[in-house]
């Protein structure tokens, strides 16, 4: 899944660890949520957050208590409501789990990854998520009822 999220455009991922494996190295220390979405006994699609250092950010770092989010879905399941249903199953839970807000990094030029979560509460925030091209997004997510 984290190929489907940071190759979205299928790019090759080259020899070695890459830049996206900060996103799972180490996988399950505090913080470190996910969810899976299955059809017919499969996974299509996944959704998580992390929590990074100052020193060890992510792409979409704003701060040492506001996970990241990356979501993934396989493309031949994509436009079926998968990607939206991770969305919110992963907001609730960081909503439960204390945290005020979420934010995610995407790449320039995805306008339509940018208006699809601008349209589930996302706004663009200053900086440009650790690299010149992509920004990063942020959520405030309301206190849990």
């Amino acid at each position: 899944m984290l190929h489907h999220a940071y190759y979205w455009r299928e790019r090759n991922p080259g020899d070695g660890p890459g830049p996206a494996a900060r996103y799972v190295k180490g996988w399950g220390r505090p913080g470190d949520t996910a969810v899976i979405a299955v059809d017919d006994a499969f996974p299509v699609g996944a959704a998580w957050y992390r929590l990074f250092r100052r020193d060890q950010p992510g792409y979409g770092f704003i701060d040492e208590e506001t996970p990241e989010l990356a979501i993934a879905v396989v493309p031949s399941r994509r436009g079926r409501g998968i990607g939206e249903a991770l969305l919110d199953a992963l907001c609730e839970r960081a909503r439960a789990d204390g945290y005020g807000s979420l934010s995610l990094s995407v790449e320039r030029g995805n306008e339509a990854l940018v208006s699809f979560y601008e349209q589930h509460g996302f706004s663009r925030v200053a900086g440009d998520g650790g690299a010149e091209h992509s920004m990063t997004m942020l959520r405030r997510l309301e206190p849990p009822r």
